[in-house]
C-alpha cells in the first residue's frame, strides 16, 4: 500500500499539474513564466558579471566534432570531468554548447547523466531559469537533475513549489534518494508545515522497506531539525534516542530545536549531556546554546561556556562572540559584554547592534546613543536593524530633533518597508507623546502586519488612551490578523489598569484557543492580570498550569501575594523557585520585601535585606531603600527609618521620603515630619501628593497655620492635582471619564446627590483635615463642576 505522500503526488500529478506524457509540461512552463520577469531571484548574487553571463557564444568556440566512438567516449568523459565544477558561468555555457554540438542533448541520442549534471551547474551558479529550460528538454532526468532544481527552489525561498515539485518527481516513478529528502524537510520546515513533514517522515519508512534502503545521517539530521523547528520536540527527541552513532551535526539539530523552542534548560541540558559524552561542541553549537543562559540569566553557566568557547578556540570567531555579548547584556553585564566588544579584532554590524541594544534594555540610554555615535564614527553604515534599535533609545531621552533625523534617513534608505523598523516609529512618536504622528506612520505603512497593531496599541495604552487601545485591539480581526504572543501581552495590561476582569478571561480563552497561552509571557500577563483584578485564585490555577516558568513568573506570583498579605504563601513560592533553580534578582527582593512590609514580618524582612547583599551580591537600589523604609515605618520604628535615610550612600527619592512621610502621618510624628520637610522642599518636587500629605499631617495636630503654608506653597507652585478617573463599558465599549469634566451633567447630578445623602445619613468629612482657613478646600468636596 502507497503511503499519504504517494497517494498525495499522484493526486497532484493528475489534478493540478496535468502532466502530459512528453518531456515538456505545464507545470514547467508555469514555473519558467513566474521566474521569466526575474530570471536569477537568487538570493545569493551569480558568481560571475552581467557580461560574462551573456557572452555571445561564436561556432569558433566549439571545437571540431569527433568522428569516431573513440573520440566520442573520450569526449563524454572529458565532459563529464569538467562540468563537475567549472570555473565561472561562461565556461558552464561553453561546456552547454558543446553538448548540443555533438548530440549529447539529442533527444534520441541524448545522455542522462551530462544533461542532469547541467542542470545542476546552473542551479548552483543560481540561475534557476536557465537550469529549468534545460531540465524541461531532457528526455531523461536523473535524481541529480531534479535535486538541483528542488535546491535551486530553496535557494530563491520558494518553498511550497519545491515541495509540489518533489511531490511531481515521486509521481514520475523516480525514487528520491539521500540527497532528496534533506532538502524537502528543510521547505518544511521553512513553511513550519508539521503535516507535510510527518507525511514525508512515513514515505520515507516506506521506501526503506519497499527497497531494502536505508537513510543516512543527514536525513535523520533534517529529520530532526524539522521536528524541532515545527514545534514537535517530543518525535524529534524520538528520532534523536533512536540514533546508535549519534555525531555533531545531530546534538546540534535537536539543540538549536530546543533553543528555538524556547525550552532553555532542555537545551543546556543536551548540551551538558554531549560534552559529557565526549564530544566537543563546533562554534554553530556555541553560539545556538549563549541565548539559553542569557533567557535564563544564568550568568554562573555563560561565564562556564565562555570558558568552553575560550578552550574550543573560538575567542576570535565572530558569532560566537555576538552570542556571548547579548548573553552578557541579558545577564545585565554589560561591562563584561562592553569589555568582550572592546577586544574584539573583527566586528560587524550585528557585533555594534547587539552591544547598543543591550544598553537600551538594561537602561543604560546615554552608553547605547554613545556607542551609536561611536560606530557612525567608525563609518559602519546604519541599517534597518541598527535603526529599529536606537530610536527606542532616543525616545527614552527625548531627543525628538534627532528622532525626527533618524525617521528621515529611514526613508531616504527605503527601511520603511521594514515592520520592526515601522513599529519602533510607532513607538517612538508614542513614548514622545506625538500619538498624531504615530497614528500617521502607522496609516501609510504599506504592509501593516500584527506588529504595527502591536506598538499602535501599546503607544495609546501609554498615554492614557485607554479606550482607543482597545477599539484598535477589536479591529485587528476585521483585517483578517491574527493576534499573536505580544499582542495578548501588549493588551492584558490594559484590562489590568481598568480592572476588566471580564475582558481579560475572554483573551485567556482565546490564548487557550488559540495556542498562545503556552507562551510564558503570556502566562505571565495572564498571572499579573488576575492577581490586579482581585481574583487571586485564578491566578495560582494559571500558575499551576503554564509548563515554563521564569524569574518574571514567580516575581509576579510572590509580589501578589504579598500584596494579599498572605506571607506564608509568598516565602513556599519563594522555597519553590529556589528549588526550580531559578535565582532571584533585584525585582524578587523587591517583592519580597513588600510582602513582608504588608504581613508585618519585620524580622522576615530584615532576614531578607541581609540575603540580597550578602548571599547573593544584589546591589540595594532606590526601590530596596523605599522597601526597607516602609517596613520600619509600618512596623512604628520611624527613627530607625530615618537613620537609615540618612545613611545611604545616595540622595533619597521621593518615593523614600513619601513613604515615611506616609507613616509619620499615621505614627503622628509632627517632629520628624518637619524633618522630612525640608528634603521636599529642596526635591521641587512637581506633583502636589506629598504636599497635601504633609499639610493633612499638620492640620491632624491643629497647626493650620502651618497646613495653610503648605497649601499656599501649592498653589504658587501650580502643582497639579491629579483628577480621578474612571470607567465604564456599554455595549462592548470602554469609555473614560475623569472627575474634572463638567459636559457629564448627569453623573455630576448623580455624586451631588449622594454627597447629601451621605450627610443626611451623619457622614462628616473628617474636622482634622479642615479649619476656617482652610474651608474652600472643604467646599471642594461638593463643588463638582471645575469649570
Amino acid at each position: 500500500m502507497l503511503p499519504v505522500i504517494a497517494k498525495e503526488s499522484t493526486r497532484v500529478h493528475k489534478l493540478a499539474l496535468h502532466l502530459p506524457t512528453g518531456p515538456s509540461s505545464p507545470f514547467i512552463a508555469r514555473l519558467l513564466s513566474t521566474l521569466s520577469s526575474n530570471p536569477n531571484p537568487s538570493k545569493n548574487p551569480p558568481r560571475t558579471s552581467t557580461a560574462e553571463a551573456n557572452k555571445t557564444f561564436l561556432p569558433t568556440d566549439v571545437p571540431s566534432l569527433p568522428q569516431s566512438f573513440a573520440h566520442q567516449t573520450l569526449l563524454h568523459s572529458s565532459l563529464s570531468s569538467q562540468l563537475k565544477s567549472p570555473p565561472n558561468l561562461s565556461e558552464a555555457k561553453r561546456l552547454h554548447a558543446i553538448l548540443i554540438v555533438n548530440g549529447f542533448l539529442n533527444s534520441v541520442y541524448a545522455d542522462k547523466f551530462l544533461g542532469s549534471q547541467l542542470v545542476n551547474v546552473y542551479a548552483t551558479f543560481g540561475f534557476l531559469q536557465d537550469a529549468l529550460v534545460v531540465f524541461d528538454k531532457l528526455p531523461q532526468r536523473t535524481n541529480l537533475a531534479w535535486n538541483a532544481i528542488l535546491r535551486g527552489f530553496l535557494g530563491v525561498g520558494c518553498f511550497s513549489i519545491a515541495i509540489e515539485f518533489f511531490h511531481l518527481m515521486v509521481s514520475q516513478g523516480l525514487i528520491p534518494d539521500n540527497f532528496t529528502y534533506p532538502l524537502v524537510f528543510k521547505a518544511c520546515t521553512e513553511l513550519n508545515d508539521l503535516e507535510e513533514g510527518m507525511k514525508l517522515r512515513d514515505f520515507i519508512l516506506w521506501n526503506e522497506s519497499q527497497y531494502d534502503m536505508k537513510h543516512n545521517a543527514y536525513v535523520e539530521c533534517a529529520m530532526i531539525d524539522m521536528f524541532a523547528k515545527c514545534g514537535s520536540l517530543s518525535e524529534a527527541r524520538k528520532i534523536f534516542e533512536g540514533i546508535r552513532e549519534k555525531d555533531l551535526a545531530c546534538w546540534s539539530a535537536l539543540i538549536c530545536g530546543n533553543v528555538q523552542s524556547g525550552e532553555w534548560l532542555e537545551a543546556l541540558s543536551l548540551f551538558k549531556r554531549m560534552v559529557l559524552e565526549g564530544l566537543r561542541p563546533d562554534s554553530v553549537i556555541m553560539a545556538a546554546i549563549l541565548p539559553a543562559c542569557g533567557r535564563l540569566e544564568d550568568m554562573e553557566m555563560g561565564l562556564t561556556l565562555h570558558g568552553c568557547a575560550i578552550r574550543c578556540g573560538f575567542n576570535s570567531d565572530l558569532y560566537v562572540s555576538n552570542a556571548l555579548m547579548d548573553m552578557y547584556c541579558k545577564c545585565s553585564a554589560t561591562h563584561f559584554a562592553y569589555s568582550l566588544f572592546s577586544n574584539m579584532d573583527n566586528k560587524d554590524a550585528v557585533s555594534w547592534s547587539t552591544l547598543i541594544a543591550g544598553y537600551s534594555q538594561n537602561c543604560q540610554y546615554h552608553e547605547s546613543l554613545q556607542l551609536y555615535l561611536m560606530m557612525n564614527d567608525a563609518e559602519i553604515r546604519t541599517n534597518a536593524v541598527i535603526a529599529a534599535t536606537v530610536l527606542p533609545v532616543l525616545s527614552k531621552l527625548k531627543l525628538l530633533k534627532h528622532g525626527k533625523e533618524m525617521h528621515g534617513y529611514i526613508l531616504k534608505q527605503g527601511f520603511e518597508s521594514d515592520d520592526v523598523v515601522g513599529a519602533a516609529l510607532v513607538e517612538f512618536y508614542a513614548n514622545c507623546k506625538l500619538m498624531i504622528k504615530a497614528e500617521h506612520v502607522f496609516r501609510v505603512m504599506s504592509d501593516r502586519d500584527i506588529t504595527l497593531w502591536n506598538s499602535i496599541v501599546v503607544g495609546y495604552s501609554l498615554n492614557g488612551e485607554i479606550d482607543i487601545a482597545f477599539q484598535i485591539f477589536q479591529k485587528i480581526w476585521d483585517f483578517n490578523l491574527k493576534p499573536n504572543s505580544i499582542t495578548l501581552v501588549s493588551i492584558l495590561p490594559i484590562c489590568t489598569k481598568i480592572g476588566a476582569l471580564r475582558y481579560g478571561k475572554e483573551i485567556h480563552a482565546f490564548a487557550t484557543r488559540s495556542g498562545l497561552g503556552t507562551a510564558v509571557s503570556v502566562g505571565n500577563a495572564l498571572i499579573d492580570m488576575y492577581c490586579k483584578c482581585g481574583s487571586l485564585e485564578l491566578a495560582v490555577r494559571v500558575f499551576n498550569q503554564v509548563k515554563e516558568r521564569n524569574i518574571v513568573t514567580y516575581n509576579t506570583i510572590i509580589s501578589a501575594h504579598g500584596i494579599y498579605g498572605l506571607g506564608e504563601h509568598v516565602f513556599q513560592f519563594f522555597e519553590e523557585m529556589k528549588e526550580a533553580r531559578i535565582k532571584p534578582n533585584k525585582v524578587t527582593f523587591i517583592a519580597l520585601l513588600t510582602a513582608c512590609s504588608h504581613c508585618g514580618l519585620l524580622d522576615r524582612g530584615w532576614s531578607m535585606y541581609h540575603a540580597m547583599m550578602y548571599d547573593y551580591n544584589i546591589p540595594l537600589g532606590m526601590e530596596h531603600y523605599s522597601c526597607i523604609v516602609d517596613l520600619l515605618g509600618r512596623a512604628g520604628h520611624l527613627d530607625d527609618a530615618y537613620d537609615l535615610i540618612k545613611k545611604m550612600p545616595v540622595e533619597p527619592d521621593m518615593n523614600i521620603l513619601g513613604s515615611l512621610l506616609g507613616a509619620c502621618r499615621v505614627h503622628n510624628r509632627v517632629d520628624l515630619a518637619e524633618c522630612l520637610e525640608k528634603h521636599i522642599l529642596e526635591k521641587n518636587q512637581k506633583d502636589s501628593g506629598h504636599y497635601a500629605l504633609l499639610s493633612n499631617i499638620y492640620s491632624s495636630t491643629g497647626r493650620w497655620k502651618d497646613a495653610l503654608k503648605v497649601r499656599t506653597m501649592i498653589k504658587e507652585k501650580r502643582l497639579p492635582k491629579r483628577p480621578g478617573s474612571s470607567w465604564i463599558e456599554v455595549d462592548s465599549r470602554m469609555y473614560m471619564f475623569h472627575a474634572t469634566q463638567s459636559e457629564l451633567g448627569k453623573i455630576q447630578d448623580i455624586l451631588e446627590k449622594l454627597l447629601l445623602g451621605m450627610r443626611n445619613e451623619g457622614y462628616m468629612p473628617d474636622p482634622s483635615f479642615s479649619s476656617d482657613d482652610l474651608q474652600y478646600d472643604v467646599n471642594d468636596l461638593t463643588n463638582f463642576d471645575a469649570s
